[in-house]
């Protein structure tokens, strides 16, 4: 069923709203008022989604209504309607925040196409407006997730400095959140509502990272058919994420810290200076003190960018963080798919909290992606839902640690991760020896003795395939 919008006329002349309700009421549902008091207790009321207001009214000028609609509502959209063609009058309504301006008498089509596009974009502000609502709750301080020390010191200091223009470095390994904590930086400040634009530094060759971040005019090289805006400037008022930007050569370095100097910039093939107001977040998973002192990254530029520092710490340090990132990632998938609620057993997260995570937090959303998906008619997420590499990474580390402890002599630890590997590249292969030796690069025979020595049993014999045969050696 499709609601009609509701559009309120406010005319004194009874004439003039017949002819409006005839034209519109096909389309819109029709709301009716005679004079300022009457239309302000109407549109109290009954919250029209577009007001046709006449200037001349017995009383209260349409103007001064204009004032109180703007004072109560700043969204609900004004077209202003006049028997005079005052350009002064037409002016200070839209000062004063009308929509459009229409003078009597009326041409049909254009009233409905100028009540169409201006309902059309209040609708769109409306959608705007709700997704950038979702997107600064997305990214407001409770969703950003950790217990640990570690991240409650980032938490503080982001709440102390999201609200400013000081320029922030971030670092930490790759896949720690260095992203997610730049846009909690931008989405608790006051340039909310402005541009977030994030650019990975690695991800473009030196010929195009000048154009990328300063834009060009057309003419200025080969393929400079067009203007290019550059991100810059898309993000002039807002916040500018450089990310790696331990990668940028020295002459981009020495180009960035001259807008960052200057705070304007020009574009390549240009000669008029761009000023713009934008905040810099960097980031990076490379040693900046490192590059400085061997000439690769500019010692002044470090400086500039590095006022206020953030260290996100690996995954692996922060152990208690891990079932709650895993939770969240999967109570978003789950959401997302609209599936009965599922939860990670007591051994699975065991796991996950064992193993050593060399791809931080974005491999372990990858992993419960993984087991999302492998986990489909179980009542649980369990270890055999987990990817490989966690349940031999957490066997070898506890084996480790049973070694460096005393409780189990170091042969006895070799023969059980052996027998960890061998039993994994068996159920990898169904079990067929001859494709399991070929994956552990070693021949049949060899694995067959390795299987009696450490007593690893076949499978019941109708399970074996007639190619794992001794005759296809």
């Amino acid at each position: 069923m499709v609601v009609r919008k509701r559009v309120l006329l406010i005319d004194d002349d009874p004439r003039v709203r017949a002819s409006l309700k005839m034209v519109l009421e096909p389309l819109y549902d029709i709301l009716q008022a005679s004079d300022a008091h009457e239309g302000l207790d109407v549109f109290r009321k009954d919250e029209p989604d577009l007001i046709l207001l006449d200037v001349i009214l017995p009383g209260t000028d349409g103007l001064a209504v204009l004032q109180t609609l703007r004072m109560e509502s700043k969204t609900t959209p004004v077209i202003m309607l006049t028997g005079t063609k005052s350009v002064k009058t037409a002016v200070d309504a839209m000062k004063l925040g009308a929509a459009d301006y229409l003078s009597k008498p009326f041409d049909v089509d254009e009233l409905r196409i100028v009540i169409d596009r201006v309902l059309n974009a209040s609708e769109l502000e409306r959608e705007v407006k709700q997704l950038r609502a979702q997107v600064v709750q997305r990214y407001a301080f409770h969703n950003l997730i950790g217990k640990s020390q570690g991240m409650q010191e980032i938490y503080s200091k982001i709440e102390q400095v999201a609200d400013s223009r000081t320029t922030v470095l971030i670092t930490g390994e790759s896949g720690t959140g260095k992203e997610l904590v730049a846009r909690a930086l931008h989405y608790n400040s006051s340039r909310r509502e402005r541009p977030f634009i994030a650019l990975n530094c690695a991800a473009l060759p030196e010929t195009l990272i000048e154009s990328e971040l300063f834009g060009h005019e057309k003419g200025a090289f080969t393929d400079a058919t067009a203007r290019r805006v550059g991100q810059f400037e898309l993000a002039n008022t807002g916040t500018l994420f450089l990310d790696e930007i331990g990668d940028l050569s020295p002459v981009t370095q020495a180009k960035l810290l001259r807008v960052i100097q200057e705070r304007e910039f020009t574009r390549i093939g240009g000669i008029q200076p761009i000023k713009v107001d934008v905040r810099i977040v960097a980031a990076t998973n490379k040693n900046l003190d490192d590059l400085v002192r061997k000439g690769q990254f500019r010692e002044d530029l470090y400086y500039r960018i590095n006022v206020i520092a953030l260290f996100l710490p690996p995954l692996r340090e922060r152990g208690e963080d891990i079932p709650l990132l895993a939770k969240h990632f999967l109570e978003k998938r789950l959401e997302e798919e609209r599936r009965p609620r599922i939860e990670f057993g007591k051994d699975a997260l065991e796991l996950l909290t064992r193993y050593s995570w060399p791809g931080n937090v974005r491999e372990l959303e990858n992993f419960v992606e993984q087991a999302f998906i492998w986990s489909q008619h179980a009542a649980q997420i369990t270890p055999e839902h987990l990817p490989t590499l966690v349940k031999s990474d957490s066997r070898s580390t506890s084996l480790r640690d049973d070694t460096l402890a005393g409780r189990m002599s170091l042969e006895k630890a070799v023969m059980e991760f052996e027998r960890e590997i061998i039993l994994d590249a068996l159920k990898r292969t169904n079990y067929v020896q001859t494709h399991a030796a070929n994956l552990l690069g070693i021949s049949r025979r060899m694995l067959k003795y390795r299987m009696d020595t450490l007593g690893i049993g076949r499978p019941d014999s109708s399970t074996i395939e007639e190619s794992d045969s001794p005759v296809q050696e």
